[in-house]
């Protein structure tokens, strides 16, 4: 079958070129299937043009030349985003990849992050003097993306959200303008790109506060036979409901992997993963969580001391790109037994080996910000669960998604409403569950600074008619 290439106008492209000092790629070029490859697989679109920006300069001018083409664009840090809405069809793709600097100021706690910066690099940097910041659990997750839906991890309930450890941004608006963002300059933007997406502009240039983390923690999966599932989730359940804030407890469903400290004959049992992370003193967390090691028929564990940057990077292999992806997400005040009882169910038959389900505990410092002080909503969420649906083959695309929606709505009662912006798959309709009681608000600046919608492959807000 012919692959339909659509061509932007030539002229116009020309013009683009002058003074542009990244790479402009179209379809037909060398790199063109390269460049428009993201981390999910699931998703195949085809960019008119690819502009892979070298700096902010190039940010405006693709920013203007988008408007004064009026053509659809979409926004690529890292390509991580499982809706895939780093790319789109027919129109322009501004690819901030290449963008990727990480500078920590070690006296002052604070990193400047370039919007193509992934997880990885922020750690790598941050890390060299024992810092962090409360990011995700992937090193190839883009910093850009996280950031702008609210931003979660191991360090969440210690430090808050990421949006909560954000000091200020720079940002291109629709109009080609450069504004720096922050409490005291434009505080209504700083208010809606925390937890907004990618609606208002362009980020590029985020600055965070750095926090003392490591550089070891007390961490690492504890592998459980699911025969117990019931009683291992309603134990972690009461476990962390006295637990401090420097302690999270996860809890993964799925098929147990070939993980190197399990016997040949447990991998592919359905199995309940239980991973602890604790950031502070080792001695202190042992004791803490000796409990975790007695909840049911163990089949293997790799709990113990580690360097955080690498276990930040523990999970990659679990979520390696070049697979079909599709996600489905609740926001839980508790981990009711009802709740449970539907995961292990669904976790019994789920469509593929490398597919699960997992429940990340929230609560502590995230959950003491107002609902309403930044435009992510969900503070009260205890639990926010998050269905990984993966495969590699695209014949299995309607079972895996029937599969996943199906058990998304039987969780559905259980569940307080909302979803996290950043685990929606679907490209449409999900708006309202993302923003919240927030939208509205959300709607008003979007018509301030963004009213012809440039910006608007992501889970989009509409400007206020």
């Amino acid at each position: 079958m012919a692959v339909r290439e659509v061509r932007i106008n030539e002229t116009a492209i020309e013009a683009l070129e002058v003074g542009f000092r990244g790479e402009l790629i179209q379809p037909g070029d060398p790199t063109y299937d390269e460049a428009r490859e993201i981390w999910n697989a699931a998703i195949d679109k085809r960019p008119g043009l690819i502009a892979r920006c070298a700096g902010v300069a190039d940010v405006i001018a693709a920013v203007n030349f988008a408007r004064e083409q009026d053509i659809l664009v979409a926004v690529k840090g890292a390509g991580h985003n499982i809706a895939g809405n780093a790319l789109c069809d027919d129109g322009l793709v501004i690819d901030l990849s290449g963008m990727n600097a990480v500078r920590i100021d070690p006296e002052a706690k604070t990193a400047r992050v370039e919007p193509g910066a992934t997880l990885g690099d922020f750690d790598h940097e941050a890390q060299a003097f024992g810092l962090a910041t409360p990011l995700g659990i992937n090193s190839t997750t883009g910093v850009a993306g996280l950031t702008l839906g609210g931003g979660f991890g191991w360090l969440t309930r210690q430090y808050g959200m990421t949006i909560d450890n954000l000091r200020s941004v720079d940002l291109v608006t629709s109009a080609g303008t450069l504004l720096h963002v922050s409490d005291a300059e434009h505080p209504d933007l700083f208010w809606g790109i925390r937890g907004g997406s990618g609606n208002f502009g362009i980020v590029t240039s985020f600055e965070f506060d750095l926090h003392e983390v490591g550089p070891e923690v007390l961490c690492g999966p504890l592998v459980y036979d699911a025969t117990d599932a019931k009683q291992i989730m309603q134990k972690v359940r009461e476990f962390n409901h006295d637990a401090p804030d420097e302690l999270s407890t996860w809890i993964v469903l799925r098929q147990a992997p070939p993980l190197p400290f399990l016997d040949e004959a447990d991998v592919g049992k359905d199995v309940v993963i239980v991973v602890p992370f604790y950031a502070g003193d080792v001695a202190e967390g042992e004791k803490l969580i000796a409990p975790l090691r007695e909840l049911g028929t163990l089949l293997g564990e790799h709990v113990g001391p580690a360097p955080y940057d690498a276990f930040q990077q523990a999970f990659d292999p679990l979520l390696e790109p070049g697979l079909r992806n599709y996600w489905k997400t609740h926001n839980f005040e508790d981990m009711s037994d009802d709740v449970i009882e539907m995961a292990i169910e669904y976790s019994s038959k789920l469509p593929t080996p490398m597919s699960e389900i997992f429940f990340a505990q929230m609560g502590g410092a995230m959950s003491r910000v107002a609902a309403d002080e930044t435009a992510y909503p969900y503070r009260d969420a205890t639990y926010v669960m998050n269905v990984h649906t993966r495969w590699d083959d695209p014949a299995l695309d309607d079972t895996c998604k029937a599969w996943a929606r199906e058990y998304y709505d039987a969780q559905a009662p259980f569940a307080q409403g909302g979803a996290y912006v950043n685990f929606i798959s679907e490209s449409e309709g999900e708006e309202a569950l993302a923003y919240g009681d927030n939208y509205d608000r959300l709607a008003e600046l979007k018509k301030a600074y963004d009213p012809h919608n440039l910006f608007r492959v992501n889970q989009n807000v509409k400007p206020l008619a």
